[in-house]
């Protein structure tokens, strides 16, 4: 576990969080830092065919240790950080033998990590947490994911006993801009499936997500001086206001849960003259996800309507889509893993994405990808942390998947 830690701590300290207003891939010119050490660090532990392409993809293979034909699969994650909110200068900290207790991230913020607050908390008492200082995000969306990959292909390098096939591995810039899958070669990576370690809590098992859709929204004014304006200023800032309110109050990220969809306003900022208003759209259901883009763009078509032609203007882009209708004609990759983790006494849960995962636009590209544990919780914020045992845990589950894809196939 020692080493798993070490690798965990060595990636969270690199910056590279991504940048949803740039045009390169990666994103932010930082994210090469990490690429590049990951790099290292696969040569290191002995992988093969390790490379990097133009657009700071990493891929690796650890070679079959059979004589028997078995199935190539994958394991895949992601090194950037949200940017959302600061992954520089991460300061981790320990819990040992967790009590249940407030644990104090930042007295100086008053921030602290409370079971009042944060009740999963007491799901981890007696366990290890790794947590933040309160100054940043800890990173562990996704670096538990990547550090856990890395350990479980060292873990099998080690131990040629443990019988598998080919085993292919990836990690990759921009997935928490929608953009991780955008440039992925997946007749590069080669593998008939693979799983990304990009999860949350132990035994969680994906393979529905929301499809999911960006909207941006520019609402034009005019800036007239305040003591002349009569019949001429146009306050771009209120009429936002206005096509904010034409929005369901009960369809927001907060006021639901489980299969139902939403409007989630993310990002504002406007003068007089100029607002901008970002959007994510999101919903389960592909017809309810059309309609919601459709009652969208009615919404822009009546502002532009009352407020006159050109106020408001919309840039609305699919980002991805439900990855159900992809894995059911397969449903071995998902049966893999619940049998694995039942091998292992974790008690599988399986429900669906209320978020993305570079496994769905991956599945659409010909590459079914599930989405697996790594271990992490309350990402993207000052109160991310990670139970060491669970990052355990999913390595562990690594190692028994490929195991058992060697088992069933190998035969």
């Amino acid at each position: 576990m020692e080493k798993l830690i070490e690798r965990f701590l060595k990636y969270i300290k690199i910056d590279s969080q991504s940048d949803p207003n740039s045009n390169t891939t990666p994103s932010t010119e930082k994210q090469w830092n990490i690429a590049k050490v990951l790099v290292d660090d696969l040569k290191e532990i002995g992988m093969q065919d390790v490379e990097i392409d133009q657009y700071g993809y990493v891929y690796a293979t650890l070679p079959s240790n059979m004589d028997k034909e078995v199935p190539t699969i994958g394991f895949i994650a992601h090194y950037d950080t949200a940017p959302d909110y600061s992954g520089a200068n991460v300061n981790p900290q320990f819990v040992e033998n967790y009590d249940g207790s407030d644990i104090i991230l930042n007295e100086e913020k008053g921030l602290v990590l409370s079971p009042s607050y944060f009740p999963e908390l007491k799901n981890y008492i007696g366990q290890t947490l790794i947590h933040t200082d309160g100054n940043s995000l800890l990173g562990a969306d996704d670096k538990a994911g990547v550090a856990e990959i890395m350990d479980a292909m060292d873990y099998l390098i080690k131990h040629p006993e443990i019988k598998h096939g080919k085993i292919r591995v990836a990690f990759n810039p921009d997935e928490e801009i929608g953009m991780g899958a955008d440039k992925f070669d997946v007749e590069k990576f080669g593998a008939e499936w693979a799983y990304t370690m990009d999860g949350s809590v132990v035994g969680e098992l994906e393979f529905e997500n929301f499809n999911a859709a960006g909207a941006k929204v520019k609402i034009n004014g005019k800036s007239v001086h305040p003591g002349y304006a009569k019949d001429k200023m146009i306050n771009s800032m209120l009429i936002a206001a206005d096509f904010i309110n034409r929005f369901p109050k009960d369809e927001t990220p907060q006021t639901t849960e489980k299969y139902e969809g939403f409007y989630h306003l993310h990002n504002m900022k406007g003068e007089v003259e100029l607002t901008e208003l970002n959007y994510i759209i999101r919903d389960h259901d592909r017809e309810k996800f059309e309609a919601r883009k459709k009652y969208f763009e009615q919404v822009v078509a009546d502002i532009n309507k009352e407020y006159g032609e050109g106020t408001a203007e919309l840039e609305l882009r699919d980002q991805y889509y439900n990855m159900r209708e992809k894995i059911e004609p397969v449903m071995h990759v998902v049966d893999i893993v619940e049998e694995s983790m039942k091998d292992l006494g974790i008690k599988p849960i399986i429900k669906a994405i209320r978020g993305g995962t570079d496994g769905a636009q991956l599945s659409f590209k010909g590459l079914p990808c599930p989405n697996v544990f790594a271990g992490g919780l309350n990402f993207h914020g000052p109160y991310e942390f990670v139970p060491v045992e669970s990052m355990q845990k999913a390595r562990d589950l690594i190692v028994r998947v490929v195991e058992k894809t060697a088992e069933k196939f190998g035969k």
